[in-house]
């Protein structure tokens, strides 16, 4: 049998570069060879989002569209919906029992998002225990392995803790789940100060237009100390090699780009330009897709609704081992 993938998206918005490098890209070439779940996880952009669900409404299919633009295929690849998937929600509940305050007070990943957010003593409860609920979508579906960026990893690993907790103290049901991260572990923003978030407003968008995407790499930041084309220049932070290291596919160019660069004598300008051409020529392809999916949603529906069919039945699954480990498959 093949090994199971878990991974997945809040719909809060358009799908971006920094999950394309981050995740998509690995989620492409494993489903060759995996038996790959990806769920769009509305649930858990509730927790931040409750006053607003139709922003997350709004999106689900925005989200799905965005894979299928990266070219997952749902031929070989399982698209979901978390909310439609009860079980998680059920597994969630008896996950709660065995982590700790303390413990999802020390998750990294969950500390910066609230750090982030600026919630403070405000945070959602719903939010605060995201780990478990994430532990909840891994495990139920018995994933073997999680496609994920660098900020995801502290989540795996503590939905590795839980699966070995219950395995102690019922008996054995989960197996250790790996994490791959992808090329570009954490993709910083337009900015060049943070990761490439939606809420941070840094993000190039794989529907970009060929215009938002010149404004945005004609925007970027470089080397302050590089006023004219004859100064030297540093490689080192400068946003624009950054980019052309993670997406331009010429790897030998764009290491003479940077000897030139630190030498004197190639503008910033030149090097945009370049980096505009390698963006359009990743998400020109992306967009024309996109442009097709919006003119047949009932299409996208219809993988949404078999992918969930099938993860609600893996699920079920899973929950009839859990009831049994836990001694509550109850025959009333």
């Amino acid at each position: 049998m093949k090994k199971v993938i878990l991974t997945g998206d809040r719909p809060t918005g358009k799908l971006h570069l920094g999950h394309y490098i981050g995740s998509l890209k690995n989620r492409v070439r494993l489903q060759n060879t995996y038996d790959q779940f990806v769920m769009i996880a509305d649930v858990q952009a509730l927790t931040d989002n409750a006053e607003n669900p139709e922003k997350v409404r709004d999106n689900i299919l925005e989200v799905a569209m965005g894979y299928l633009m990266a070219g997952i295929d749902p031929k070989k690849t399982t698209i979901f919906v978390q909310s439609l998937v009860p079980q998680i929600a059920e597994l969630t509940v008896f996950f709660l029992n065995l982590v700790t305050v303390a413990r999802l007070q020390k998750n990294p990943t969950v500390k910066e998002e609230m750090k982030q957010k600026g919630f403070k003593n405000s945070v959602p409860a719903g939010f605060f225990m995201y780990p478990v609920s994430q532990a909840a979508d891994i495990l139920s579906m018995k994933a073997d392995l999680v496609p994920a960026g660098a900020d995801q990893v502290p989540m795996v690993e503590q939905a590795n803790e839980i699966g070995q907790k219950f395995n102690r103290l019922y008996r054995p049901t989960f197996s250790k789940v790996g994490t791959l991260v992808g090329d570009v572990p954490r993709l910083p923003g337009t900015d060049g100060k943070n990761k490439m978030s939606k809420s941070l407003g840094n993000c190039v968008y794989l529907s970009d237009s060929p215009a938002e995407i010149k404004k945005k790499v004609m925007s970027m930041y470089t080397d302050p100390g590089h006023v004219r084309i004859t100064d030297p220049g540093k490689v080192k932070g400068n946003i624009v090699f950054v980019y052309l290291d993670a997406f331009d596919p010429d790897k030998r160019e764009v290491a003479k780009l940077k000897n030139q660069y630190q030498k004197g004598g190639l503008g910033d300008v030149e090097l945009k330009k370049r980096l505009i051409r390698v963006l359009e020529n990743l998400i020109g392809p992306m967009r024309k897709k996109r442009e097709a999916l919006l003119k047949d949603k009932k299409s996208l529906q219809k993988i949404l609704r078999a992918g969930t069919e099938k993860a609600r039945a893996r699920a079920a699954e899973t929950m009839k081992e859990v009831r049994k480990a836990m001694k509550i498959d109850y025959k009333i």
